[in-house]
């Protein structure tokens, strides 16, 4: 008797014969016999396009499984061995010891997201009917023809995310790239006393990189890049316009020069601080905090130095840099340098420079914290730990 071709499409038991099986079937049919797939280069593309499937993780780890049992490495339409059929027990151990029903949970799965379909027995038993000759005639099983019918979508999908993936992790590295060289041109700009509104060429920058998201996309990125590149050249342009020219110290109170000058020679007054030591000012003892921690903390400012942050004499000059640019007026500097301690007033400088466009006002923030550090109600530690949280929870 002719032996009909295996047709086996409806789950055993009381699972649905669902739409979406139908077309996935309907695929398979369609390819043509003797279509070659890959079989772990289609996988490989499976799993890098898992999240637009939508197939979840441990689901892989089944059809990884089903596709182990496949006993060549090329998959082809139309092949009785395109069926595998091993029992739970032993798909069980191949999907690292999945229980049972987590197990079919997942085989479901795989299912409904059309990488495999069902070819149940009778009595929805797993096996294979030989020929005389050792072939398998009929297999009822998991049919992997699924995989070979779409292996050009699911290449093409691979592709497009591999592409995306590039074209993100290139806007990354523009974007620092450019975040450093804002920032840099800003701080060389404003040492060198050129007569233009910085602080508001970097309240534009924070404004900038203040619309970047935890995780940003391309679509997100791409115009923020543009941005930075268009302020980088113009920060670029006036200080070639200076080149060459000899620019005369300030003599204002915004004067960074002049302010760093000042806050260092109170310093040399005074016996040298070891790294991570703080000194005793008016109000009391300031609090101890390893210069690792600032910088951990708020590691924006190291970008604004003109070297290494090596001490919290680097610290200082670099926060004397920064105040204007924050729009902190000297007296507020003066205030928080003489309440808090010339450290500690850096530190917090440090800290409200990360914070970014968070702090609308940052005079009136530092001098609140003045306040408060003369009445002895502020401690520099609750601030660093609520910074050093948020960077965590970013890169996570």
């Amino acid at each position: 008797m002719h032996e009909l071709a295996q047709i086996s499409l409806s789950p055993f038991g009381s699972r649905t014969l669902s739409p979406g099986v139908l077309k996935i079937n309907s695929l398979v049919r369609e390819c043509p016999a003797g279509t070659p797939a890959q079989k772990w280069k289609v996988f490989r593309d499976i799993s890098a396009a898992r999240v637009t499937l939508g197939v979840p993780d441990r689901a892989l780890i089944v059809l990884n499984a089903l596709m182990s049992f496949h006993p060549g490495a090329v998959l082809t339409a139309g092949s009785a061995d395109l069926v595998v059929f091993p029992s739970n027990r032993h798909l069980s151990l191949r999907s690292h010891g999945m229980a049972a029903s987590t197990l079919r949970r997942h085989l479901a799965a795989l299912v409904d997201h059309g990488l495999i379909l069902r070819r149940d027995s009778p009595n929805g038993k797993r096996y294979a009917r030989k020929s005389a000759d050792g072939d398998v005639e009929i297999a009822y099983g998991f049919d992997l023809g699924p995989i070979v019918a779409r292996a050009a979508e699911f290449d093409r999908l691979a592709r497009r995310i591999e592409e995306e993936a590039r074209t993100a992790r290139d806007l990354r590295q523009r974007f620092t790239v450019l975040r450093r060289d804002v920032v840099k041109m800003i701080a060389t700009g404003v040492e060198a006393g050129i007569d233009i509104d910085w602080a508001a060429l970097h309240g534009k920058y924070q404004t900038v990189i203040a619309r970047v998201p935890r995780t940003p996309t391309s679509q997100v990125l791409d115009p923020i890049v543009i941005e930075l590149q268009d302020l980088a050249d113009h920060i670029l342009g006036v200080l070639d316009a200076h080149l060459g020219e000899p620019v005369a110290p300030q003599a204002a109170p915004d004067s960074v020069d002049a302010e760093a000058e000042i806050s260092l020679r109170l310093l040399t007054l005074r016996p040298p601080l070891s790294t991570g030591q703080a000194r005793v000012s008016q109000t009391g003892r300031q609090e101890a905090v390893p210069l690792r921690v600032v910088l951990d903390a708020c590691p924006d400012i190291i970008d604004y130095a003109r070297g290494e942050i090596r001490s919290y004499r680097d610290l200082l000059t670099t926060a004397a840099l920064i105040r204007p640019l924050l729009g902190i007026s000297p007296s507020a500097w003066e205030e928080a340098g003489q309440v808090m301690g010339e450290l500690q007033a850096s530190i917090v400088v440090a800290a409200i420079l990360q914070r970014g466009v968070a702090i609308k006002n940052p005079g009136g923030y530092l001098r609140n914290l003045t306040r408060r550090a003369a009445a002895g109600q502020f401690s520099i530690w609750p601030m660093l730990l609520a910074l050093s949280a948020t960077r965590l929870k970013k890169a996570t």
